[in-house]
């Protein structure tokens, strides 16, 4: 029973590093240059996710609702891609404009 008890923290961190591998493996990194600055922003098609960071803040954003190109929103930033074109909101204003795609996706 002691062993078994002790084996089970292993087994939890081995779920663990197995999610992560999996979210490794649906994840795309791309990098653009911004007007302001470069900005890096990984998409994870799986969990229909964008995270990047802004302002010393990591943003994690859901896919939302788009016309066209994609579309990630968590209420207050949006993150709109289409093409190699990519712009970033913060409550309806442009705070980084004229991103374009920099070389290929990682």
């Amino acid at each position: 029973m002691k062993k078994s008890l002790l084996l089970f923290p292993l087994i939890l961190s081995g779920c663990t590093t197995y999610q992560h591998l999996i979210d490794a493996i649906h994840t795309d990194t791309f990098h653009y240059q911004c007007d302001e600055k470069p900005l890096t922003v990984e998409i994870n098609q799986q969990k229909q996710s964008a995270s990047f960071v802004l302002d010393n803040t990591v943003l994690h954003l859901q896919q939302g609702l788009s016309a066209s190109g994609a579309r990630y929103t968590d209420g207050i930033y949006v993150f709109w891609s289409k093409g190699d074109k990519a712009t970033v909101y913060r409550r309806d204003t442009v705070v980084l404009h004229n991103c374009q795609l920099v070389g290929n996706k990682d």
